[in-house]
């Protein structure tokens, strides 16, 4: 008896629901929370080439400049040309390929994408081992990769949007962000291993054999991707290359948000150069101390990651983007202080750590806000025009902060910077805007589960119209009632 009224408890707990609860809703579960958050077969095709295409991006971090120094001998304008060219070069290129992209199917874009960062980059070991590799071989291979990084995150962006509904994109965002801080702490010190044993070419061709993975992965993820709607115009116009941006500029909550983030952006990368100036040069950190401090911090990238979704829960999704958007300006001007030794190298590394945590829990709810805003069909030219200005952005920071450590001290410049970002929260949107209405897109389906048509009506069935009335039988106007007389 026992045993059957426990059985008895158990199957009422299971089957009794409370009021407002959902079926297959667990107690305390947010509505479209799942149980494990199984993402589905084909995101995780998607998850695992974004992993492997980052792993090779990190594992060939530097070899460009590497290359540029060791094996053609390049000075210090080239090797800050090759950094800054061909990133602002590859975000020109990139501008009229959203709104093209924006009007085709999406995954073959992106495997398009991949091989073709894949083949520009083989390029450069084949020319080494002919022994025709050249300075300008290496800038126009790092415009074609920035070109094709831009159209590839703009175009998985609006894939992802179609792929999982809205109540999973969190979800979604954060394990690419906790992915991307992973490979960054695996990444450098197995790339800088490989250059040491092999030299900077070989981590270019593991770079180049990542995005043929990834392709490879996003290929096997099968299933039937609808076309998008087609455009009005038959021709591309020179106005259409500027939608991304007019739709970013009439957002009033997005508009803030899109200067915050390429001020931002722009200005913790502008300060680096002159950090690794300072740490290597006047300070006398060892390079492997220096490649320790940023190493070691992204930890707080993969943590913040995972908490963002837990905090966008506890205290909604407005509150965590202004939250750590603000705390993640606070930290960088401490690297103006930064001094010789152990004390020296765990302020570095205290001052990463609370960035880059801030970071982690920022950067997938504001991608995840950006993407419930934005329209299905204007998607990849909102992400498009998002990337090309915050890459255009770094690059004119990063050349006038080099500008202003020649003139001030990298000191100096570092601290110029910090107090600048201080600034940048008050760009962050104070509230939320009403989102556009727009139609749910069907979701896809996975193979082998499309719909059939519904069975056809034989000849002879079809529904008949109504008899037509006869001439001047047809319905009058009700009279309108009187209106009341005026008491006034």
């Amino acid at each position: 008896m026992r045993s059957g009224d426990r059985l008895g408890r158990l199957l009422g707990q299971r089957l009794v629901r409370r009021p407002g609860q959902r079926p297959g809703q667990r107690p305390g579960q947010l509505p479209g929370q799942r149980r494990g958050h199984r993402l589905g077969r084909r995101f995780g095709w998607l998850w695992g080439a974004y992993g492997t295409s980052a792993l090779g991006t990190w594992l060939a971090f530097g070899a460009f400049p590497l290359i540029a120094i060791q094996v053609l001998h390049a000075g210090p304008a080239e090797v800050a040309a090759l950094s800054c060219v061909g990133a602002a070069v590859g975000a020109v290129v990139a501008v009229p390929l959203g709104p093209w992209v924006e009007f085709r199917r999406k995954r073959p874009v992106l495997i398009t994408m991949d091989l073709v960062r894949c083949a520009a980059l083989l390029t450069v070991p084949a020319a080494f081992a002919l022994g025709v590799l050249t300075f300008l071989q290496l800038l126009l291979v790092s415009v074609v990769v920035a070109a094709a990084d831009i159209t590839f995150r703009a175009a998985s962006g609006a894939y992802l949007k179609t792929l999982l509904p809205a109540e999973d994109l969190l979800v979604a965002n954060a394990r690419f962000e906790s992915t991307a801080w992973t490979t960054t702490i695996i990444g450098p010190p197995l790339g800088g291993a490989a250059i040491g044993l092999l030299g900077p070419v070989a981590t270019v061709v593991a770079d180049a054999v990542s995005y043929l993975l990834s392709a490879l992965g996003i290929r096997a993820m099968g299933g039937h991707e609808q076309r998008p709607a087609p455009r009005e115009a038959a021709r591309l116009r020179a106005g259409d290359l500027l939608d991304g941006w007019r739709y970013i500029l009439a957002d009033a909550t997005l508009r803030p948000l899109f200067f915050n983030t390429a001020l931002f952006n722009g200005l913790v990368m502008a300060a680096q150069p002159l950090l690794a100036v300072l740490m290597l040069g006047r300070l006398g950190f060892a390079p492997w101390q220096y490649g320790l401090a940023f190493a070691a911090p992204a930890i707080g990238g993969l943590l913040g990651s995972r908490l963002a979704r837990p905090l966008v829960t506890r205290f909604g999704q407005h509150r965590v983007l202004v939250g750590s958007g603000a705390l993640r300006a606070i930290w960088p001007v401490g690297l103006a202080f930064l001094g010789p030794g152990a004390g020296g190298l765990l302020l570095v590394v205290g001052v990463e750590l609370g960035l880059i945590f801030c970071c982690g829990v920022f950067n997938p709810v504001q991608a995840t806000y950006r993407l419930e805003r934005t329209p299905t069909g204007r998607v990849t030219r909102t992400l498009s025009a998002w990337a090309v200005t915050t890459k255009a952005a770094t690059a004119l920071l990063t050349a006038v902060w080099g500008v202003l450590g020649s003139l001030l001290g990298p000191r100096t410049a570092i601290g110029l910077a910090g107090v600048f970002l201080l600034a940048t929260p008050l760009l962050l949107p104070r509230r939320t805007t009403a989102r556009r209405p727009e139609p749910e897109p069907e979701p896809e389906l996975e193979p082998g589960l499309e719909s059939e048509p519904g069975p056809e009506l034989e000849p002879g069935l079809e529904s008949e119209p109504g008899p037509e009335l006869e001439p001047g039988l047809e319905s009058e106007p009700e009279p309108e009632p009187e209106s009341a007389p005026n008491r006034s």
